[in-house]
């Protein structure tokens, strides 16, 4: 089954952790600790409440940095789409809000992955690649890709129970980004 057919078929928490996932595994490039976005993950599971979604999702945005905090011209393109993805992030976790959230956050990920990739994507943009076309696609997009299938399986067939799961395959990709922005950086 491809991406756009899981985020399509996603519960509420599945897709929001979708969007999380996808946010948490790009923190390195807001600045943030690996501890930063654990609220939200609380509030996804059976004993954590809608509203505290919220409130962590503030507590987050204000550890981070606010979306009027930074300057586009001054930071990467990667790190724009990062600090969007924290920005487009509702505060209501409703199904509708936070399907259009884990959608465009997929996207981003996938897109950030691709500019950080030292190996061209011959593809023209990253939708074919949600869409189930694979041939060709750089490594570490290909990993983004699967770690995104990853956790919307998990999630669709355990649900609340697949959250571990799905914060484990999230701090991997987090270890992996944050090796990629540490090599970008002695090089640049």
């Amino acid at each position: 089954m491809s991406l756009v057919e899981l985020i399509a078929q996603a519960d509420e928490r599945g897709l929001a952790a979708s969007g999380l996932a996808c946010l948490d595994r790009c923190v390195p490039l807001l600045g943030g600790d690996d501890e930063i976005l654990r609220p939200l993950w609380a509030s996804l599971s059976d004993a954590g409440d809608a509203d505290d979604w919220g409130a962590a999702l503030e507590q987050a945005r204000g550890k981070l940095g606010g979306a009027d905090e930074y300057d586009e011209s001054v930071e990467d393109e990667a790190a724009v789409l990062a600090r969007r993805m924290l920005a487009a992030a509702p505060a209501d976790r409703s199904a509708g809000e936070v399907r259009l959230w884990a959608d465009a956050c997929s996207v981003a990920a996938l897109q950030i992955h691709r500019l950080l990739d030292p190996m061209d994507d011959p593809a023209s943009s990253v939708d074919s690649r949600r869409e189930g076309r694979t041939e060709g696609m750089s490594p570490l997009v290909a990993a983004e890709l699967r770690r995104q299938v990853t956790v919307l399986e998990v999630l669709a067939g355990h649900g609340a129970g697949g959250l571990r799961r799905a914060l484990e395959v999230s701090i991997e990709g987090r270890r992996v980004l944050r090796a990629v922005v540490s090599r970008r950086a002695r090089r640049g």
